[in-house]
């Protein structure tokens, strides 16, 4: 016999949104220099594709800065190619066995772009939010048709449902603000 939502099922589905959504602001690159900006590059290196990170160590000395020391000397080449031809824009500086790769400076058109991705990221852990919460309300309908709560659990669980939604929405709200302050302000 069920007694109504799990609230701890709900709320970590709806947590989930948020990491995931996190996730994606997080791989917007906004001017300011990450190392983890590089890592979907594979660099081809003995016979094999591997991620930048095994055949190099990927540092910030600046923040408009990234830093590649390459372990290996024979394998600058090839970690130079594969940055070029990943499409990120990036264009390394060789220096020895150190690739330095300076960030360009973001122009308005690009900025706006980038806010545009961000909505649209808001917009889909929004949705993912609103699917948890009919699934939740859903639940609580079948509990109470099946006769496994009452009317007045129905609708005090309902609204509770809908405060844990209320409130995840507007932390995605606030995560977007702040990203899209990040974007035109950096």
């Amino acid at each position: 016999m069920s007694n109504g939502a799990d609230f701890n099922d709900i709320q970590r589905r709806m947590d989930g949104a948020i990491n995931a959504f996190k996730h994606d602001l997080a791989s917007l690159r906004t001017g300011r220099a990450s190392s983890n900006l590089l890592d979907p590059i594979q660099v081809q290196a003995y016979g094999t594709a591997m991620p930048i990170t095994q055949v190099a160590t990927v540092s910030v000395p600046e923040p408009r800065m990234i830093s590649v020391s390459v372990w290996d000397k024979s394998m600058v080449g090839a970690v130079d190619r594969a940055i070029r031809e990943s499409n990120l824009g990036f264009n390394p500086i060789m220096d020895g066995t150190t690739l330095r790769i300076p960030l360009p400076e973001l122009n308005e058109q690009r900025r706006k772009e980038l806010v545009k991705i961000a909505h649209n990221y808001a917009e889909n852990a929004r949705v993912a939010v609103r699917h948890v919460r009919r699934d939740g309300m859903d639940h609580l309908k079948k509990a109470q048709k099946d006769g496994d709560i009452s009317e007045d659990d129905s609708r005090i669980q309902s609204d509770k449902v809908q405060k844990l939604t209320d409130d995840t929405i507007s932390m995605v709200d606030s995560l977007l603000s702040g990203k899209e302050a990040e974007i035109m302000h950096v």
